[in-house]
Order: C-alpha cells, then structure tokens, then sequence
C-alpha cells in the first residue's frame, strides 16, 4: 500500500545541518496495521508527514501503490491526500469556531461533494465512534476524549485507505487513550484500512501487527 525508499530528512540552516534520519525504508502491505515507536525528537512524526506527502524528502521516494506521490503536482498530492489518507493527529487541529458535525464534514466540503450527502455520511460515523448526541457541541465543549473522536470521524469521513495517526492516545489519561485504541484499531479493521501510528505508548504498539522503531537516525523493526 505505502512504501518509503531511501527516505532522508536533512534540515539545512546558513550555518549547519540537523541529519533526521538518513536511507529509511519501510514496506506496509495492505491491512496491516502498524506502530513506529521512538524517543521524542527521533523524527517519528516527520517519518509519518512524508508518508502522507505532507513534508518533501531530502532524498528517497515514497510510494503509494507503486506510484512515487513526490513525482506529483501539488494538486494531484493535495489530491491523495484528500481522496486516499486520513490523518489523526495528538493535537487534533479540530476548528473552535465549527460544530463536531461541521469539523467532520470538512475534508469532503472541500473536495466539493454534496453537502447533503455529506452531513448524512458525517452523522453516521460520528454514531459510530459515539458521539451522536455532541453533534452541535463547539470543540470549547466536549472533553479532550470526545475531541480525538471527532479527530478519527473527520479522518474517516472521506473514506481512506490509508490512516496516518501521530500520538492519538498522547495527550489523553490512560483509561481514555486505551478506549481511544480500541476504537481506533476496530475501525482498523471494520473499514479494511491500511494504517500507521507514531506512538510512545508501548500497551499500543504491542497490538499492532509489526512494531518499528526509529532511535538515533536508525529504523528497525522490533516485533
């Protein structure tokens, strides 16, 4: 499904030059479900925005169904990652100024599809992850659990095949980031979805298919 070659990521300033990682190479098969695991400040993250053709490679090429997304235009990848990839992040960038309801519609307002349809296909995966009854509420208004929810219902409204999480459970107390993955891995498997989430959280990464970790500029796979 997705395919890092080579991958590199050097931050260049006047003066010096910050190696992130260097030759990473990675191959997630179709299904799969899996965890890149790391210290902080290891480059995780930026791993998981070049995967999803949010950040550009230093070097490397990387490849969604055997298609390198970097050869693309910025409409054709602004594209993929409308149509194709469906990102939940730690901080989950929802907007203050818009309903649960009007957060999760917004991926497919903006590739212009039926509004509509739109807000029918959003009640229904925002009663999937339970939060039928938070529809109206403001993000002021539901707690940091709620708010993740949203995050995975506006990541899916859009129908992806491919899933990038950074830190879902991150910024949530135990028992909610544990409910939080269960939610997340059900849907995993309920939408047939390939999936890849940067994560501290060991009880995690151990639930998922393959585990890989990415420590001092080298990426291996652990289990």
């Amino acid at each position: 499904m997705i395919e890092a070659r080579s991958l590199t990521k050097i931050y260049k300033t006047p003066a010096s030059q910050v190696v992130v990682f260097e030759d990473v190479n990675l191959n997630v098969e179709r299904g799969k479900l899996v965890a890149i695991i790391g210290p902080s400040g290891a480059g995780k993250s930026t791993l998981l925005h070049l995967l999803g053709g949010l950040d550009t490679p230093t070097r490397g090429d990387v490849l969604f169904k055997n298609q390198n997304i970097f050869e693309w235009g910025p409409g054709e990848l602004a594209r993929f990652r409308n149509r194709h990839v469906g990102f939940v992040f730690q901080f989950h960038h929802l907007l203050p100024e818009f309903s649960t309801l009007e957060n999760t519609m917004m991926p497919r307002l903006i590739r212009g599809d039926n509004r509509a349809e739109i807000e029918v296909a959003a009640r229904q995966i925002l009663d999937r992850v339970g939060l039928s009854h938070r529809l109206e509420h403001k993000v002021g208004e539901i707690s940091g659990g709620e708010q993740q929810r949203v995050a995975i219902a506006r990541a899916l409204i859009g129908g992806p095949e491919l899933l990038l999480a950074d830190e879902p459970t991150g910024n949530l107390d135990f028992r909610t980031g544990e409910h939080i993955f269960e939610m997340f891995r059900e849907l995993h498997r309920e939408r047939d979805l390939t999936s890849v989430i940067v994560t501290h959280n060991e009880r995690v990464a151990v639930q998922c298919d393959e585990v890989w970790e990415l420590d001092a500029g080298v990426f291996r796979r652990t289990a």
